[in-house]
């Protein structure tokens, strides 16, 4: 076989992989792509004309879903954000503090922790939604934000402790003993050596922190009860009624700028996550 004829082949199977790839990349981006262009058409055409392009285009779904419910959407994505904020700094602050402490410091039943902690990751969350539950409403906590903020102050979400363990254990331990010889105890050594070592987990934990924050649904659904106090997923679903006729065209154009924050965010710390994960082993 000549080289021409190996390389023309080469082209050929490179050429249809990449065919390949894409066709199958439109085919799981579609029902987005649909969304999307679902927003600008009116009601009566969204089902009836199911091509991507509108045949008439309008901006009235945007107009009615932003002040559809109760006023403003707005108050809806602030509520979401300051959900999300107190989040990332909940699990910022006290996953590091953890894994800080299981990564680097010696205690009794270190082991036994560790492997309670890890176990937390394998029990799922609705197995403990009762007990929390009677826990928040005994609190008194039921309809605010504090269920949906507090746990994350008390280093609750175990796989971002393990995550960050797994980065600082790849922190070499001269650091430490340096920091030590210059007087640093073990919250210095925390605060002004491993802390800023872990940035790339950090972003990694703040991305994963706001993007399951952002699009979580079950725990405001439980605990929120005053529609002003609802995020954008509760709000969304305001859109839908069983009974009479669904604003399907207000919810699609609410569910695209919902969109918006989670790939702007993404974009701005998509270098830091995939340094993150990388490095801490997780692919």
């Amino acid at each position: 076989m000549s080289r021409t004829t190996r390389r023309a082949r080469g082209t050929a199977r490179r050429l249809t992989t990449h065919v390949f790839l894409i066709a199958f990349g439109l085919l799981m981006i579609y029902p987005l792509l649909w969304m999307v262009s679902s927003s600008f058409k009116p009601n009566e055409y969204i089902f009836s004309q199911p091509g991507l392009w509108p045949v008439e285009f309008t901006l009235d779904n945007y107009v009615d879903g932003w002040t559809g419910l109760n006023g403003n959407f707005a108050t809806f994505f602030l509520n979401s954000f300051v959900v999300a904020g107190l989040s990332i700094v909940g699990n910022l602050f006290a996953c590091s503090l953890a894994a800080y402490a299981f990564a680097r410091l010696r205690f009794r039943f270190k082991p036994m922790w560790f492997a309670i902690m890890l176990a937390t990751i394998m029990l799922p969350a609705h197995v403990v939604l009762i007990p929390q539950y009677i826990l928040f409403s005994n609190l008194g906590w039921v309809n605010t934000f504090l269920p949906l903020v507090i746990p994350k102050f008390l280093a609750t979400d175990a796989f971002f402790i393990f995550l960050l363990v797994q980065f600082i254990r790849g922190l070499p331990r001269e650091l430490d003993d340096a920091a030590k010889i210059d007087g640093n105890g073990f919250f210095g050594i925390f605060w002004r050596v491993i802390l800023p070592l872990t940035t790339p987990a950090l972003a990694t934990t703040a991305i994963f922190t706001f993007i399951w924050t952002w699009n979580d649904f079950l725990t405001p659904l439980i605990y929120l009860t005053d529609p002003d106090s609802y995020t954008v997923p509760l709000a969304l679903r305001a859109f839908q009624d069983a009974e009479s006729e669904s604003a399907w065209g207000s919810l699609f154009a609410m569910s695209t700028l919902s969109l918006i924050p989670i790939f702007g965010f993404f974009l701005v710390a998509q270098k830091y996550l995939v340094r993150g994960v990388a490095t801490t082993g997780l692919k």
